[in-house]
This record gives structure tokens, sequence and C-alpha cells, in this order.
């Protein structure tokens, strides 16, 4: 979770708590949506020792977030996360729902935020915001709870929707749902891309596979994997000498989808981790998809 930015698991504590009695409640007597919600805000105001405090650092423990990143117990977690916090100048991270269930020494939840990012200063910062669905396991140990293991994924990508709000017009969309395309999905064709911060656009000719250059340095697509719309794969620019990851949502007709990029290296900078920088991605399909039939 926490990923991608490598977070999201983290916002808000109730407003009416000041930031020394929100982390006392937590660290004193708190229940485990007490501190899910400590978390959040300790994420959102650049807080790593509160983060630490309230999570598990066994060797073992594994937890998942978007773009296939996975963390095995605590020091790799924490060395993204820093690098997060250096790279931003401020965190958002507005709950939109937030459900705990909890049976003895074990509690488990469900959740949704917006995990908003603001990178660069005055007329120059960008926006990023990430609409992220996580789950995961707390266990009270000595009287206070921590957390565990949590996975995190992407949600229906509304680009242009306000922030923390669920459009009312437009049908929600799931990575797993009833009217999917069939297993083997043709993604051949040109694809009109737009890079949503930048408003930068550009065309990619892709295979069945969804491989396939694009204009953009010299670019080129890799599909690492597709299942139940969710479209993930690599880019390479050799002309800028760059490469990355992308994760996408495909609509339900074929026709568009929508989704996140980021840097893996930038030059000789290697292991940028996964989600520090990037941005939103909107594609288009041109001429329609082929037919299923």
């Amino acid at each position: 979770m926490l990923g991608i930015v490598r977070g999201a698991l983290f916002a808000a504590v109730l407003l009416s708590m000041t930031n020394h009695a929100a982390v006392g409640f937590a660290h004193e007597s708190a229940g485990p949506e007490a501190v899910i919600r400590t978390l959040v805000r300790a994420n959102a105001e650049l807080d790593m020792p509160t983060i630490s405090r309230f999570m598990a650092h066994d060797a073992d423990i594994t937890s998942y977030t978007i773009g296939g990143r996975k963390y095995v117990g605590w020091p790799e977690f924490e060395h993204d996360m820093q690098e997060e916090f250096s790279s931003v100048a401020k965190l958002e991270i507005p709950i939109t729902e937030l459900k705990v269930w909890t049976k003895g020494p074990v509690a488990w939840f469900t959740m949704e935020l917006d995990y908003i990012r603001y990178v660069g200063e005055g007329p120059n910062q960008r926006k990023m915001v990430l609409p992220l669905r996580e789950s995961g396991v707390l266990e009270q140990r000595e009287g206070r709870w921590v957390l565990l293991s949590w996975h995190e994924s992407l949600r229906n990508m509304q680009l242009g929707a306000p922030v923390a709000q669920r459009p009312t017009t437009v049908s929600p969309q799931h990575l797993v749902g009833n009217a999917q395309l069939p297993t083997t999905t043709d993604l051949s064709g040109e694809w009109d891309i737009l890079e949503v911060e930048d408003d930068k656009s550009y065309k990619a000719t892709l295979d069945k596979a969804g491989n396939g250059p694009y204009t953009q340095h010299g670019g080129r697509f890799v599909t690492t994997k597709f299942a139940d719309r969710l479209w993930q794969g690599t880019w390479q620019q050799p002309g800028n000498d760059r490469e990355g990851g992308f994760e996408l949502l495909l609509s339900e007709d074929g026709a568009q989808a929508k989704g996140v990029w980021w840097y893996s290296r930038v030059g000789s900078q290697k292991n940028i981790p996964p989600r520090e920088h990037g941005g939103t991605y909107l594609w288009k399909r041109l001429p329609p998809p082929p037919s299923t039939r």
C-alpha cells in the first residue's frame, strides 16, 4: 500500500482531534480504526516515526501496491517511503470510505482514498491524483494495534473529476466485473495517448499482445500482464534514455484506457521507486477496436 507513490494507506484523523491528541490517542488506547486514521494522517504529514510505530516490522510480512510492487519486511518499504517524502512538496490523502471489522486480537479493513501529491513550487507545481482502494490486517500486540499486511489497487480512474468526490453520472468500473472482454483481448491498433498533467499527446501502434512503438523519443511499449481489464507493462524511450512502467484499466468496450505511468530509470539514475515520478494517462484507440466475434 503506500506505494507510489507508495502510499496510500494513510490520511486524515478526525477533524476534532489535534495532532498531539490524535497520535496520543492511537498510542494509548485506540481501536484499529483510529490507528488506521493515524497512519493515514502520518503519511500525509510525512511523519515516518509515527508510521514506523504503528506498523509491524516482522521480516516475513508481505504487502502489495499498484504496478506489481511487492514489499517483504520493513526496510525496503521504509526506504521507498523516505524517497517519496523527499520528492514531494506536500501530500493530501482524504479518506472517502473506511470499514473495519474486529475479532479478538485481529482486525481487517477496506478503505478508499485519494493519494494527492504535489511536486515543485509556485507556478511550476504539479498535482497528481491517484484514486486508490486498500485492504489490510491489524493485530493487537501487548495492548496496542499495529498494521501487519496490506494490499493496494487503483479504483476507477475518473480523470478530471473533483478530488475525493465520486462521479454520479458515470457507472462505476471495477477491476473485476461481470461484463468483461474475452480472456484473449486484442490490444492491437493505433492508440492516441494523452499525458494528462503535461498535456502531452502522441500515438502508439500496438500488436494484439499490446507491444509496439510510440511517437515519443523513439519509445516502445511492452505489455507484461493483462487480466480482467487490468493492463500492465513497461516503456522505453531511447531518444532521451528513459524507461519505466505503466498500469491501465481498459474500458469494457475496449475503446479507451485510463491509468498511471512512472519512471524506473532516467539516464544513469536507476532504482527510482515506482510512482515517485510520473503522471496519469488517457488512452483512446483509433479506429474502434476490432470485432471480438
